[in-house]
């Protein structure tokens, strides 16, 4: 397997030699020979291709230098379980140094883990680019006379979430789920014509935040938008759709020579393999048609729920309505007793002010009329008794 390197160096290696840089001029180069055409240049012997450079693991790593910064897509995270590898097949007496060393050039190494007693370990790189160029550089290539097996480790935080509405979209999706805990990834599934499926796939940073996660959405009912439609929360199914099962990498047991004996063909009618195959087809049919039965009644079942949910969403908004216009006439008749109750104060306010006016006014007559009376009897003031000045005395005889 060709070893194709990848180093984070400069665009141009430094293993070529550098042309002089003396004050003299080399006679190609001299003014006198301006007209002439240069000499050929020689090859350096870093440019010739070396055979077997791409044996092991360490050889020939001038030979491509690319910059690590250009595989970070903008906006991406790093050192994510996505750029997380398993090498297997490993020698027991690896140290860890060497294994190290194996992925210097491909940037930066946050995690590094060596079971030497199964032959096995785990690397993370900063990020998945990165990581694919390792899986496909290093997966296969002998070391220390064992082929080591380079595949993406399982992602142990992955959640599925379904039942997703249109409306949702990937940055709304990771906004829900960061409530639990830190989110490297959070992805709406499409089809092959960009329209959501109503899934999506949430990837946590640890397992405790989509442990979380999962209790949290089981107990309760998580919205993502204004419909009542709750986010289905599973834990997320790994599938293995890159690699598959190679060859090489198969148990050869006695069942599988026996399968074996036979290379693909078709079972002729009238024979043993055909009847059979025939009621394996026919199981299959059954099959898929209770599937479509199944995804036709739940699709029914949707369609239905979601009928009823426009009607009572209505309904709801009509009850609101009406609990709003009550409350609005409660209000009103509120503000009407208050306003009767402000009038009527004010009456009895304006009737008491009438009434002290009306008080005064006769307290300045009856001051006036005392001055009056003051004025007609300067000597003073006499009661009426006094008046009559010459009474009448009345003598008897006895």
């Amino acid at each position: 397997m060709a070893n194709r390197n990848v180093q984070q160096a400069p665009a141009q290696s430094n293993s070529s030699p550098q042309p002089p840089r003396s004050g003299t001029e080399s006679p190609a180069q001299s003014p006198a020979n301006k007209d002439s055409p240069p000499p050929p240049q020689q090859p350096s012997p870093a440019a010739e291709p070396a055979e077997g450079a791409g044996e092991g693991v360490e050889g020939g790593r001038d030979e491509m230098t690319l910059d690590i910064t250009s595989f970070r897509k903008p906006g991406e995270k790093t050192f994510t379980q996505r750029s997380r590898l398993f090498i297997g097949n490993l020698p027991l007496d690896l140290p860890e140094e060497e294994f190290k060393n194996m992925f210097v050039k491909y940037g930066n190494i946050s995690e590094v883990f060596i079971n030497r007693d199964r032959g096995f370990g785990f690397i993370r790189l900063e990020t998945r680019t990165l990581a694919e160029i390792a899986k496909a550089e290093l997966d296969g290539t002998v070391l220390n006379n064992r082929p080591i097996r380079v595949s993406f480790a399982m992602h142990t935080a992955a959640l599925t979430v379904r039942n997703l509405l249109p409306a949702v979209t990937n940055e709304l999706l990771e906004e829900a789920f960061s409530q639990f805990g830190p989110v490297e990834r959070a992805i709406v599934v499409t089809d092959d014509r960009g329209r959501p499926t109503g899934r999506g796939i949430v990837e946590f940073a640890n397992k405790a935040a989509a442990r979380k996660a999962l209790e949290r959405c089981a107990e309760g009912a998580l919205l993502l938008t204004t419909t009542p439609c709750p986010a289905i929360v599973e834990p997320s199914e790994h599938f293995d759709n890159e690699d598959g099962q190679p060859e090489k990498l198969l148990q050869k047991s006695a069942a599988y020579y026996k399968e074996r004996e036979q290379t693909p063909h078709f079972a002729q009618p009238g024979t043993f393999d055909f009847e059979y195959s025939s009621r394996w087809k026919a199981l299959h049919e059954m099959e898929k048609q209770q599937r479509e039965q199944v995804d036709k009644n739940i699709r029914e079942a949707k369609e239905k729920l979601q009928a009823e949910l426009e009607a009572a969403k209505h309904e709801h908004q009509l009850m609101l309505m009406r609990q709003d216009l009550m409350r609005r006439q409660e209000e009103l008749r509120r503000l009407e007793e208050l306003r009767n109750q402000e009038l009527q104060r004010r009456k009895q306010i304006e009737m008491r002010h009438e009434e002290e006016m009306r008080r005064r006014r006769e307290e300045e007559m009856m001051r006036l009329r005392e001055q009056e009376d003051m004025r007609r009897h300067p000597e003073g003031f006499k009661p009426n008794y006094m008046d009559n000045t010459n009474p009448k005395v009345e003598i008897h005889d006895y």
